[in-house]
């Protein structure tokens, strides 16, 4: 017993060895910023009670008029809405307020309303006369007070750095809090063709906003009002401000496509003497990454206004439209807010469920940015240690059933392991999967071409990838995008004259998807000190490939450029001519009702194996009688076992996870 005791631990200590990716991984995350264990806060405002009445209206434009200050998250003001009846009886208007902010009038086509009806965070207007499909309307709505405040979901935030000893208020929108700061409407296929944002501040601030700053007016009584116009089409919780002592820092950029023109870069950044010494090479690199994204995506979608940022203590940073809320200026916060202009802005997700479209594309111009200004290594680092974080846990999709995004689930629409990094691994896959950079962009052009300025699902991508590349992506997404999981993988390989012999058996972290059809790369290193990358195609859970070669192969390097994600857990050279039955393979693993072991080499004669517990307790035993074989293993305690092969002197040893 002490020696099987001592086996077990062995095998505990030597199996990540053959692990191509580790178990353990701490990442940043980029726009939302949180422990990877954040207890979860109740959300209280969430969308499933919003009243189907604001479907029958398409908003046109936002005004909104207000007054704000970097002392406090009150606001107060005035908000108009123009916006086309799309239902056939229009009598209630009908918008979203949350109840701690008060209305005092409503100006709707001229008419002034003093009464409503309040249904939680929908106010509704009866108007007289009712309109139908193909009016028009002007809503003013004059309201204010402080909006909710605590956890991160809160609509307007106010803090102070200590640092810079600067008081900062932001507003933050995303995903269901428009309406604790402004009347809007809040739904995500609705994008207003422009928006108005006048911030009337205290003169000794700067507010910054979307669009082109028009004109500052001083108001008198010691308040200047920031008059910021935007005349591109956008959704309602990309519309922002963010109000401090701000000193304006300015640069530009030049993508080749504006022939020789340029895009202003306008920042707003806490003033103090020492804050743009420190920061300004990390605010300058922008100008590269708008030329480089405008290059790879096309070109950067508001030039005729701007890209900018407003520094505030946001844990992270929100990519407001042309004016990105930033909690600091990290190369991975600057390019992924930015990318966020393209993939969120610019095309937005068409459902939370489809929030891939934001942030997977978001976090993989991160990649981008990384491998086309700074170098292939910092890249590959980047991409490494994302493909960690998927794989730190074995299940989760990319896709969010509608189901789970509930009022005590609101992370999952961001959470960093999936939404974001899992979404950015698969769009690495998937370009490994087209093996064409040319095409692989083109595509990425296509999409945003087609749905400029309006909304996508992850299938409305999949269709575009379809047209542009003439491939079949269904079992991709089927596998990557709405399954679970990653593939393992264990090898075995010989020399047998000429040939490499390679046999490869996938099994899968979840039982949810079974299966991986993908390509894969391996490096093939010849005894001469060269080597060779080859990709092929696993089709099928055991494959045997043949491989021509004309040097020795002395080792093999799976996935050698990182294009996918999984876990290597055996890579073996084996001997043809013993032909050893100690080489197997388990799948699925992790399991929990029953596994397949795979011997290639199987031999008759006496094969048995053993399973034993962490305690290097025996929990079962047997006899091999074929190449295949199947093990139940439910009923069995959740853990790790080691799963021993025994043909005559010769033992072989496995981890088996058992769910």
């Amino acid at each position: 017993m002490k020696h099987l005791i001592a086996l077990f631990s062995l095998l505990l200590l030597v199996y990540p060895i053959f692990a191509q990716q580790p178990d353990e991984h701490v990442h940043d995350r980029y726009c939302r910023h949180y422990p990877e264990n954040h207890i979860i806060e109740r959300f209280a405002y969430r969308n499933d009670w919003q009243s189907p009445l604001v479907h029958d209206y398409d908003v046109k434009f936002y005004f909104l008029d207000i007054a704000v200050t970097n002392l406090n998250t009150s606001v107060n003001g005035k908000v108009t809405i123009h916006a086309d009846v799309i239902a056939e009886d229009f009598s209630v208007f009908a918008f979203e307020l949350v109840t701690q902010m008060t209305i005092s009038q409503i100006v709707f086509n001229g008419q002034v309303y003093t009464t409503w009806n309040r249904q939680g965070d929908n106010v509704l207007l009866t108007v007289v006369p009712s309109l139908t499909t193909g009016d028009n309307f002007v809503a003013e709505i004059s309201y204010g007070g402080t909006p909710p405040t605590g956890g991160f979901f809160s609509g307007v935030t106010n803090a102070t750095s200590q640092q810079w000893d600067k008081q900062v208020t932001w507003s933050l929108s995303e995903p269901f809090n428009a309406k604790q700061w402004w009347p809007t409407k809040q739904v995500l296929t609705d994008k207003a063709d422009s928006v108005w944002v006048f911030l009337t501040t205290p003169a000794n601030t700067m507010a910054g906003s979307q669009g082109l700053l028009t004109q500052i007016t001083d108001v008198g009584d010691g308040q200047l009002r920031y008059e910021w116009k935007s005349k591109y089409p956008i959704v309602y919780y990309l519309v922002s401000f963010a109000v401090s002592d701000y000193q304006e820092y300015n640069l530009y950029s030049k993508p080749e496509g504006l022939d020789g023109d340029s895009i202003l870069i306008q920042n707003f950044i806490y003033n103090h003497p020492s804050y743009l010494p420190q920061y300004k090479s990390n605010i300058d690199v922008t100008a590269p990454m708008i030329e480089v994204f405008s290059d790879l995506y096309t070109m950067y979608p508001f030039k005729d206004e701007k890209y900018g940022h407003c520094i505030t203590q946001l844990g992270g940073g929100m990519e407001h439209q042309t004016m990105s809320t930033m909690g600091g200026w990290s190369f991975t916060l600057v390019s992924h807010e930015l990318g966020h202009m393209w993939f969120g802005d610019n095309v937005t997700c068409a459902t939370w469920s489809d929030i891939w479209i934001n942030e997977g594309f978001a976090t993989y111009s991160t990649y981008l940015a990384h491998e086309f200004i700074n170098d292939w290594n910092t890249a590959q680092t980047f991409i490494i240690n994302t493909q960690n974080n998927v794989m730190s846990q074995p299940g989760g999709s990319v896709y969010i059933p509608p189901s789970e995004i509930t009022e005590d689930n609101i992370w999952r629409i961001f959470n960093g392991r999936l939404s974001y990094d899992k979404g950015a691994s698969i769009l690495h896959v998937l370009r490994h999967e087209i093996n064409d950079d040319e095409l692989f962009f083109d595509m990425l052009r296509t999409f945003q071409t087609q749905y400029a300025d309006t909304s996508a699902t992850g299938e409305d991508f999949r269709l575009v990838a379809e047209q542009v590349t003439g491939m079949d992506f269904e079992y991709f997404f089927d596998q990557w995008y709405y399954g679970e999981g990653y593939p393992l993988y264990d090898f075995i390989w010989y020399m047998q004259g000429s040939e490499l012999v390679l046999i490869s058996t996938q099994s899968t972290s979840t039982s949810v998807t079974p299966f991986f059809d993908m390509h894969m790369d391996y490096r093939l290193n010849f005894s001469d000190n060269t080597h060779e990358i080859i990709r092929l195609h696993q089709d099928e859970k055991i494959k045997t490939f043949n491989i021509p070669v004309d040097k020795e192969v002395v080792g093999i390097t799976v996935d050698p450029l990182n294009y996918t994600f999984e876990k290597v857990n055996s890579l073996i050279v084996g001997n043809p001519e013993e032909r050893t039955p100690g080489f197997f393979s388990i799948y699925p693993n992790p399991a929990n009702e029953m596994v397949s072991v795979s011997l290639p080499f199987f031999q008759s004669g006496s094969t048995q194996y053993t399973v034993f517990n962490q305690s290097g307790t025996e929990v079962a035993s047997g006899n091999f009688e074929g190449n295949n074989y199947q093990l139940m293993i439910s009923g069995w305690a959740s853990g790790v076992y080691a799963v021993v092969i025994s043909h005559g002197n010769q033992r072989s040893i496995r981890r088996l996870v058992v769910l």
